[in-house]
């Protein structure tokens, strides 16, 4: 076997993977109330063969909402919860990081207590979401003034410190999919005219600082960030994002963060016009650090990239759905189960369990 390949060893800033397999975070909407549980502690367990997990995106304070019972991490129930997944992980001796996330404009007033969404500008995005009050089409944000910016960063900063209490190993800072930090960094959704907007180095602002303060928590050896240069998810674009993102991937080269979390296009953004139909090959030039690169890879493809170093880890979704044991499969060459998309997300009074932690395992 080559030295670089999904089952070699790698080191992730602090931590020695003991393998280049990594478990993206993925959204299945089971923290009844925002509060993780046993069940959600055992899906965790299942998939910590992987090099890394990653975990779903986890709200950094009550108004960053964007779904129905969406984990937080800003309450003591939330961070006790947490720590039974945590310990379970570990007990499987996996390694797992916390997804920090604020949804900025993908909510709704039925989300936040009757509160509108906030966002860089009042600009609403496209789309429509599931509400306590039924599927709604999204409306238009409020636009944070200067003075609020800071204590959103301090969110970020507290969820970051209660990560550690709940035991994880580090934490990802979820700058992509049209949420809040890429509401600030993409010029479709960022008109400010303040030192937050206007220029790329303004709309970058809000990021790094965001990086900047959760390093200072964490060490940037334990802390990473996922950028999608390409999504188009909620009307999110950008007028120039080769300029953008790789202002924002040179400048986190200064943090020494564990990694760059990168996402290529999917079929619906490269119909877009001005979509990097290749993100990886853009970007990697740009940043000295560890690359993880997602985008609907085989078996095959992933170990093409790693031997290229144009990526250093791969990360897979839906595989990590229907698969819990995917590393053992891909050693194996086994067939993978095929996921239920009915079952993806918790919905209601629907049996947690169902479609999230009863995938059948190999029989070893």
């Amino acid at each position: 076997m080559s030295e670089r390949n999904l089952f070699s060893s790698v080191q992730l800033g602090e931590h020695r993977l003991a393998n280049r397999i990594v478990m993206a975070p993925m959204t299945r909407l089971r923290a009844v109330g925002s509060i993780p549980n046993a069940i959600m502690a055992e899906y965790y367990r299942q998939r910590a063969s992987s090099g890394l997990i990653i975990t779903e995106c986890t709200m950094v304070a009550p108004m960053s909402n964007g779904y129905i019972n969406c984990p937080g991490i800003y309450s003591p129930e939330q961070i006790a919860g947490w720590q039974q997944v945590t310990d379970a992980a570990h007990e499987a001796r996996g390694k797992i990081f916390l997804q920090l996330w604020h949804s900025g404009r993908i909510s709704h007033p039925a989300l936040l207590n009757g509160e509108l969404p906030v966002a860089p500008s009042a600009i609403a995005p496209v789309g429509t979401l599931h509400t306590p009050v039924g599927k709604v089409t999204m409306e238009t944000p409020r636009a944070l003034e200067t003075e609020e910016i800071a204590d959103i960063i301090e969110q970020f900063r507290q969820a970051a410190k209660n990560a550690m209490q709940a035991g994880f190993d580090g934490v990802e800072l979820h700058g992509a999919f049209g949420y809040l930090i890429d509401q600030f960094l993409q010029d479709g959704s960022n008109q400010r005219t303040d030192r937050y907007g206007g220029s790329i180095e303004n709309r970058a602002r809000f990021l790094l600082e965001v990086v900047e303060a959760v390093c200072q928590v964490w060490g940037g050896g334990q802390v990473g960030i996922k950028l999608s240069p390409s999504n188009t998810f909620y009307g999110i674009r950008d007028s120039n994002p080769v300029a953008t993102f790789s202002y924002v991937i040179q400048q986190l080269n200064q943090f020494n963060l564990a990694y760059i979390h990168l996402m290529e296009p999917n079929e619906d953004d490269i119909k877009t016009e001005n979509v990097i139909k290749s993100v990886l090959k853009t970007f990697r030039p740009f940043y000295s650090g560890l690359i993880i690169t997602n985008g609907n890879y085989d078996k095959s493809k992933d170990n093409q990239v790693l031997l290229s170093n144009e990526a250093d880890l791969v990360s897979f979704g839906r595989p990590f759905i229907a698969n819990p044991d995917l590393p053992h499969r891909f050693l194996l060459n086994a067939p993978l189960n095929e996921v239920n998309f009915a079952t993806i997300y918790g919905k209601g009074n629907q049996d947690l369990e169902q479609g999230y932690t009863d995938y059948p395992l190999l029989a070893r």
